[in-house]
């Protein structure tokens, strides 16, 4: 059965000794890895949809069924011997199978003809009749005859057999010789579902030939099949039937006297009895089929004659280069038709800007960028045929454009246009004398006559131009000279490291300028810190962790172009901590600083030896020079550090030893107290020393109440000996030496009450 319509977008050989598709029989499938694999078909890329099918083809094997996978192009791009024997033929492992085709990856050329040798080989085609199906999505492209090769292997080997299926090939049909050469089909498939419908097919026929001896003839049942007696070329047009035999039959229309198994648009019959087909775009007399899926048997059919159609196309006389423009039509044939705009005389089949007719009678379309004579087309979707003509005229327009003749450099500045193509075209400034198609800072027209641009960063002769969306083609030009501007910018002699600063500038150019700091000599383009002008004269900048020789500079937004820029120095700076040397984990304790640098500076406490950078709590020094803190909860040996916001610098620290949370703690007190009591023990409590005020006491309190809050306190005397009855309550307490003149706390013990 040979066809011309195109197929596939993958190559697949299955050779089979003896044309034989059941078990103990060898099959091999050969897999083109071509790079036309990854072309798409309805969204989906052709090897997409080639796996599915192969591993819908594979599980429809018989387990007993020896098959073997050879494959093409899927190592090296250019080579025509890539071609390599994957699994030889063999009990078959559908999982595994369909595996090793899922991770094969499409590189390179397409050698059928190699391929289908390759097969024949493999199954000892000179000594066994071998049967091969090719799928294939493009034609040999390593100088081989694939018809010449058909007809070598039919008349050297043993019942050599092709057929073929071809997916996604156009109009081309010259595989079909393939099949012919060799007494095999050429079936086309042009989608996923076409497609394993054709290979069921193949394999059906294959099956049938493997055979014994045929099984008796069934008696068919009787199949009427109705059409319209004429419709026009490339119309949609309803179609009707009775007596369904199989669900997969279907509905084909065909010249009249077609070969029994040829097809052209179809639909399957399914569980309906009516439906809708498309008309060829060709005149003549046809016929409509009923074709039995198995065996493509012709069940019924009926004349129709396809005739040409009535349709007319118009719009304006002339128009200018990539203006849109009004079209109309009378007598759509189907909405998949489509209006275009070609230069007078182009070939039938080509195509320019377009819109679909769908179910409207006019439309808009965009008229070329060059200047000529065109022609309006009514083209049928099916088989792009030409139904209906009318000449057009493309005109040059008339549009100017004008800007300033100088411009500072990244400055805005206006530009006006004096008429509109299209919205889309676009206002652009480039250097005189700049390449077609070129473009620079642009604004759309849209349906304005005036805009601003941004000028380069690079003095010298410019042009605007106004440019059609249409093929980038200039309409209009204006020269205009960007010049360098005049600006300052100034700062302090020298700054401390990460501290904030006053800046100036006198002038601004364009708003989304900016004011940096850089290292001294630092590349153009570079930038650290950062204001933008805005329209403002001055700001504020801040200045870097590190020391060293910076330059200001007022940078330019378009280009990042320096256009002014002064020294400056930081320098650094030393800042002292002040904070008991040892404290209670999770204690209050206060930390002071001599001078903060920047409000967003931070205190923190680490441990010991803890990388730069690396922070636990932390508070910020905004404008104080002391601050109250908790100290860690874990004993340990810690640091203090003031640290610069800009670069996590430390600019000072201080060792801290953090205690357990019941570790007696002294400050010049002396405290002695026993470790335990029991409820409303009396003890006696001794200290050593003590402080210079006036006012000293021994206070009891529980061990988390503040620290000049207590249950009971006593005048220290110079005894210094006291008697102290404990609480009734179990717990933790705290005997405290408190100086309320400080006030301080001298020294502090626990005692657990139990």
């Amino acid at each position: 059965m040979t066809r011309i319509r195109p197929i596939l977008a993958t190559a697949l050989i299955v050779c089979a000794g003896a044309g034989a598709v059941h078990a103990a029989e060898d099959v091999a499938i050969v897999y083109d890895a071509s790079g036309s694999m990854w072309g798409q078909i309805d969204g989906r890329s052709k090897v997409e949809i080639a796996r599915e099918v192969m591993a819908d083809l594979v599980n429809g094997w018989e387990d007993g069924t020896n098959l073997g996978l050879v494959a093409y192009g899927h190592r090296r791009q250019g080579d025509c011997t890539d071609i390599e024997t994957l699994i030889a033929p063999g009990p078959l492992d559908k999982a595994g199978f369909i595996e090793r085709v899922n991770a094969i990856r499409p590189v390179g050329k397409t050698p059928l003809s190699a391929a289908v040798r390759h097969a024949a080989e493999l199954l000892s085609w000179r000594d066994n009749p071998a049967t091969v199906v090719l799928i294939s999505d493009g034609l040999e492209t390593c100088n081989a005859d694939p018809c010449a090769l058909a007809a070598e292997l039919a008349q050297q080997g043993v019942g050599f057999t092709a057929h073929v299926v071809g997916f996604d090939l156009g109009e081309d049909v010259s595989l079909a010789c393939i099949a012919e050469n060799t007494g095999g089909v050429f079936v086309p498939a042009s989608n996923a579902q076409e497609l394993q419908d054709a290979l069921a097919q193949v394999k059906t026929v294959i099956e049938s030939r493997s055979e014994p001896a045929p099984p008796p003839p069934v008696e068919v049942p009787a199949v009427t099949l109705t059409g319209p007696a004429t419709v026009t070329t490339g119309a949609t047009f309803d179609v009707s039937w009775s007596g369904t035999i199989n669900p997969r039959d279907y509905i084909t229309i065909l010249p009249m006297g077609a070969k029994e198994g040829q097809s052209g648009t179809y639909i399957r019959v399914d569980d309906d009895n009516k439906g809708t087909l498309t008309a060829p775009a060709e005149t003549g007399i046809y016929e409509l089929r009923y074709v039995l899926n198995e065996g493509a048997k012709t069940l019924a059919s009926v004349a129709i004659e396809v005739v040409a159609p009535a349709a007319g196309v118009s719009g304006p006389a002339t128009v200018t280069t990539g203006a849109i423009f009004d079209v109309s039509w009378s007598g759509t044939i189907n909405p998949r038709d489509y209006i275009t705009i070609l230069p007078m005389g182009a070939k039938e089949g080509q195509s320019g800007t377009y819109i679909r007719v769908a179910a409207d009678s006019k439309g808009t379309l965009t008229a070329p960028a060059e200047t000529g004579m065109y022609e309006l087309r009514y083209v049928l979707n099916e088989g792009g045929k030409t139904l209906a003509t009318a000449a057009i005229e493309v005109v040059a327009p008339e549009v100017g454009v004008s800007g300033p003749a100088t411009v500072t450099t990244g400055a805005n500045f206006a530009v006006t246009w004096s008429g509109t193509i299209n919205p889309r075209d676009y206002i652009t400034i480039l250097p005189m004398g700049a390449k077609e198609g070129q473009s620079g800072p642009y604004i759309r027209v849209a349906d304005d006559t005036e805009g601003s641009l941004t000028a380069p960063a690079e003095t010298g002769m410019y042009e605007l131009r106004y440019v059609l969306n249409e093929g980038a083609k200039t309409l209009a030009t204006a020269a205009i000279e960007v010049v360098a501007p005049e600006v300052g910018v100034s700062g302090p002699a020298t700054v401390t490291t990460g501290a904030n600063f006053d800046v100036t500038w006198s002038g601004t150019i364009n708003p989304r300028d900016y004011i940096t700091i850089l290292p001294m000599g630092a590349k153009e383009g570079q930038s650290g810190t950062y204001i933008r002008v805005a329209d403002d004269t001055d700001g504020t900048l801040t200045a870097p962790a590190e020391t060293g020789m910076y330059e200001l500079r007022y940078v330019l937004n378009e280009g990042a172009k320096t256009l002014a820029s002064v020294p400056i120095e930081v320098v650094g700076v030393s800042i002292d901590l002040t904070a008991p040397p040892a404290v209670r984990a999770g204690s209050k304790l206060t930390i002071g600083w001599t001078q903060s640098v920047n409000p967003r500076d931070y205190i923190t406490i680490v441990p010991a030896g803890e990388a730069e950078g690396k922070h636990g709590g932390y508070v910020r020094v905004e404008t104080v020079t002391s601050r109250e803190v908790t100290a860690p909860d874990a004993p340990g040996l810690y640091e203090i550090r003031y640290v610069l916001n800009e670069g996590a610098k430390t600019l000072g620290r201080k060792p801290l030893e953090v205690r357990p949370a019941d570790a007696p703690m002294d400050d010049g007190a002396g405290l002695t107290v026993p470790a335990s009591a029991a409820p409303g023990e009396t003890v006696t409590i001794t200290w050593t020393g003590g402080g210079t005020g006036t006012d000293e006491r021994i206070a009891l309190a529980r061990k988390e109440q503040p620290d000049f809050t207590w249950l009971t306190a006593m005048t220290a005397t110079d005894a210094k000996t006291l008697n102290l009855q404990m609480p009734q309550e179990p717990g933790l307490y705290e005997i405290r030496f408190l100086d309320l003149g400080g006030p301080s706390v001298l020294g502090r013990a626990v005692v657990e009450v139990r």
